[in-house]
C-alpha cells in the first residue's frame, strides 16, 4: 500500500505544483534556519571528553588574601603558584596536572632561519595522559623530567609541518626563546572543543603548539614568558610568577580514578585549606570548589548568549513555518475534495485515506529536507565567513545531516496530521451529490 501511496502523492505534486512547492519551500526554510543554529549550538556545547568528564575536576582555593568575605562568594579561578606546587607534590588524584599559557619564539636548533612565534602550554606530566593527547610520534615526557627540570618539549603536528616538514622530530632539537630543547613527542591533530582544560587563552581556539614542564619554563636560565589572566592581591615589586608571589595564574586539573571519590576529593581541598589557614596563609573561611567538565563549562557559560537565543528563535521560525505549512496541505485537501468523496464511495475506509495525506505529507518534508540541507549548508558557510573565534568549527557532521532529514520529515508528518484528518472526514455523500 505504501508504493501506491507514494504513487498518489506523486500525481498529487503534479496537479498541484505551486502548492507543493510553497509546502517545500516552507519546509525548507524552518529546516535550514533550525539546522544552522543547532550545528553551531552543538558544536559550542558539546561534552569534549565525554568518557571521563565526570572524573575530571577543575580545582579552585580562595585566595590568601585580607579581602572581606561573603558567604557563598567564588574562589579565585585560578591558583597560586605555591599552591598549585603544593597539591601536585601531595598527589591526593590517579593523575594531576598544573599549567599556564605562553607565547613563545621557536626554531629548529641546526637551522639559521628567523624564529616562528608560537602559543606553549608550560604543564606537568600527567597532562597528555589525563586529557587523552593523541601523539603522531614519541611520547610526552615523565615526573622525573618535570623534578629535574629537563629540557624537553612536546610540539604539535602543525609545528612540526612548519619545521621539521612532517618528519619524526623525535630526539631532534629546537630553540624556545634562548634555550635548547629535545623534542620527546609530536601530537597528531587534536582540537577539543571547547578548550576546556584552559579557558582564560581562547575558549574556542586552537591547542598550543609547544609543551615544556612547568618547572622548566619557569626556571631562571629559562624563563619563558607567560600568558593568560592574573589577579595578583598585593603590591610586590618581585616576579608575580615566583613560587610565593601572591598572585593567582595557574590552572589545575586532577582526575580521579571514580566519580565517587569526587566528594572525598573535596574534603581534602578543605582539609588542605585548613592547614594553609592554620599557617597564617589563608585568612578566610574554607571556601573550595572542585567542579566536573561540564560544571566548569557551564560555570563559565561558554556557549554565547547570543548562540543560545538564536537557537530559540530558529525554532520560532520553525514554527511559523509549520503553521503555513499545515495551511497549505489543507488547501490542497480542499481541491481534491471530489476525489477524496469518489474513492470513499467506492469503499476506501477512512485510515486509507489519512495514511495516503500522511504519505503525501512526508514525502514534502523528505523533498523539504533536501532543500534544508542545502540551506543549511549554505547557513553555516556564512557562520564561518564570522569573525567569532567559533566560526571556523561550524560544520555539519553525519548526525547532523541525519538529523536534519529526521526533522523534516517529523516536521511535515506533524503539518499533515490535521489536513489528513480533515480529509478522512470529509462526507462522499455531498462530494457526489455536488458532481
Amino acid at each position: 500500500m505504501f508504493a501506491y501511496y507514494a504513487n498518489l502523492a506523486l500525481r498529487s505534486f503534479r496537479r498541484n505544483k505551486v502548492l507543493t512547492a510553497l509546502a517545500v519551500l516552507a519546509i525548507a526554510l524552518g529546516i535550514g534556519a533550525c539546522m544552522t543554529t543547532l550545528t553551531v549550538f552543538r558544536v559550542l556545547s558539546g561534552d569534549p571528553i565525554p568518557h571521563k568528564s565526570d572524573r575530571l575536576l577543575y580545582v579552585q582555593l580562595d585566595a590568601p588574601n585580607m579581602a572581606e568575605y561573603r558567604p557563598g562568594e567564588e574562589p579565585e579561578e585560578q591558583l597560586t603558584r605555591f599552591d598549585a606546587e603544593s597539591l601536585l607534590r601531595e598527589a591526593r588524584g590517579a593523575r594531576q596536572a598544573m599549567m599556564s599559557g605562553g607565547y613563545v619564539p621557536v626554531q629548529p636548533a641546526d637551522a639559521a632561519r628567523a624564529a616562528t612565534f608560537v602559543d606553549g602550554r608550560y604543564t606537568s606530566a600527567d597532562f597528555f595522559a589525563m586529557f587523552d593527547v593523541p601523539f603522531a610520534h614519541g611520547q610526552g615526557w615523565a615526573a622525573a623530567d618535570d623534578e629535574a627540570r629537563a629540557r624537553v618539549a612536546v610540539i604539535s603536528h602543525e609545528l612540526n609541518q612548519t619545521l621539521f616538514g612532517g618528519e619524526n622530530s623525535v630526539g631532534r632539537s629546537l630553540r624556545a626563546g634562548e634555550t635548547e630543547f629535545r623534542i620527546a613527542g609530536v601530537l597528531a591533530p587534536w582540537r577539543p572543543v571547547p578548550k576546556f582544560y584552559d579557558l582564560t587563552t581562547g575558549r574556542f581556539g586552537a591547542v598550543e603548539s609547544l609543551f615544556v614542564p612547568f618547572a622548566t619554563a619557569m626556571d631562571d636560565t629559562v624563563k619563558l614568558d607567560t600568558s593568560g589572566n592574573t589577579n595578583c592581591w598585593a603590591s610586590s615589586s618581585g616576579d608575580s610568577r615566583a613560587p610565593n608571589a601572591p598572585c593567582a595564574w595557574v590552572q589545575y586539573w586532577v582526575e580521579l580514578a571514580s566519580p565517587d571519590e569526587a566528594a572525598d576529593y573535596r574534603a581534602y581541598l578543605i582539609d588542605y585549606s585548613a592547614r594553609q589557614r592554620a599557617a597564617g596563609r589563608f585568612e578566610r573561611p574554607d571556601n573550595v570548589r572542585a567542579r566536573t567538565v561540564t560544571e566548569w563549562l557551564a560555570f563559565k557559560e561558554v556557549v554565547p548568549s547570543d548562540v543560545r537565543l538564536q537557537v530559540w528563535l530558529a525554532f520560532a521560525f520553525l514554527a511559523v513555518c509549520l503553521v503555513n505549512t499545515v495551511g497549505l496541505l489543507l488547501a490542497k485537501c480542499l481541491r481534491r475534495a471530489p476525489e477524496i468523496g469518489v474513492r470513499r464511495a467506492l469503499g476506501a475506509p477512512r485510515r486509507a485515506i489519512f495514511a495516503q495525506f500522511l504519505v503525501e505529507a512526508g514525502a514534502i518534508g523528505l523533498a523539504g529536507g533536501l532543500a534544508g540541507l542545502l540551506l543549511a549548508l549554505l547557513g553555516l558557510w556564512a557562520v564561518r565567513q564570522q569573525p567569532a573565534a567559533y566560526a571556523k568549527l561550524a560544520h555539519l557532521d553525519p548526525t547532523m545531516l541525519a538529523t536534519t532529514f529526521a526533522f523534516a520529515i517529523a516536521a511535515s508528518l506533524i503539518a499533515g496530521v490535521l489536513p489528513a484528518w480533515r480529509a478522512m472526514r470529509i462526507a462522499p455523500a455531498i462530494q457526489l451529490k455536488s458532481q
